[in-house]
């Protein structure tokens, strides 16, 4: 795990150069960007594992980045900001990020996020395909379909996906899902799981606003079931 490759992209010498000790004596191999410009470029050239990516930074703001990159790639992007109202974390986990930390941060935070990070993007253990009449779901490959068009998950999001179909039929309590996806230390962030749960609808959901495999369970959590009549579980199409 510690052979990980990490980019830092913050605009202030002084948190980059906290975050490269940090980091190194960890074992990580770091890289550093100063402008969401640069990363941009740092993700085509050499794509890291992880990035740590300042919200506020002049000229295309971390968000931007956060969206350019995650139109490409699924490299895990946790952000950093001083900012901690629930509309800045909502604004950061839209943008496609895994996770939001607040600074200042302490080190021993930062470095069990990361871990979280990088161990929920690792391949997932595989289940049999689900197939439906209109989304397919490969597990080993990590390749989602709806429609017979390819459609792009987050490792987040496709951990997530993973989980609730591992447990389809079954309502999964909020603190159940945040601790099985972003691990033990989450339980109380029900604004990550309303953000992704809201963007697999609107990836996977043939009407967003009236779902028919991802349901919310009032009070509780949310249950993946898909209709019945259509679905096919691990068999593959004809």
């Amino acid at each position: 795990m510690t052979s990980a490759k990490i980019l830092i992209v913050d605009d202030e010498p002084q948190i980059r150069r906290v975050l490269l000790t940090t980091l190194t004596s960890q074992g990580y191999s770091v890289a550093e960007a100063r402008t969401g410009d640069e990363a941009l470029e740092q993700v085509r050239v050499d794509r890291p594992d992880l990035i740590l990516l300042d919200v506020n930074m002049p000229g295309r703001s971390g968000l931007e980045t956060c969206r350019e990159i995650r139109s490409t790639s699924d490299i895990p992007i946790i952000m950093l900001t001083v900012r901690n109202t629930e509309r800045d974390k909502v604004q950061a986990l839209d943008a496609g990020a895994d996770d939001y930390v607040v600074k200042p941060f302490g080190a021993e935070e930062l470095m069990a996020r990361i871990r979280a990070a990088l161990r929920r993007s690792a391949p997932s253990e595989s289940l049999p395909p689900f197939v439906s009449a209109d989304l397919k779901i490969d597990f080993e490959k990590r390749v989602v379909s709806v429609k017979g068009q390819p459609v792009r998950l987050t490792p987040k999001e496709f951990e997530l996906l993973h989980h609730l179909v591992a447990n389809q039929g079954k309502a999964q309590a909020h603190r159940r899902l945040l601790q099985a996806v972003w691990g033990p230390d989450y339980g109380e962030e029900t604004e990550y799981l309303r953000v992704f749960i809201n963007q697999l609808r609107k990836k996977i959901e043939p009407d967003p606003r009236h779902p028919r495999y991802i349901h919310t369970e009032p009070w509780v959590g949310y249950r993946f079931e898909p209709p019945t009549e259509k679905s096919r579980a691990g068999r593959a199409e004809k």
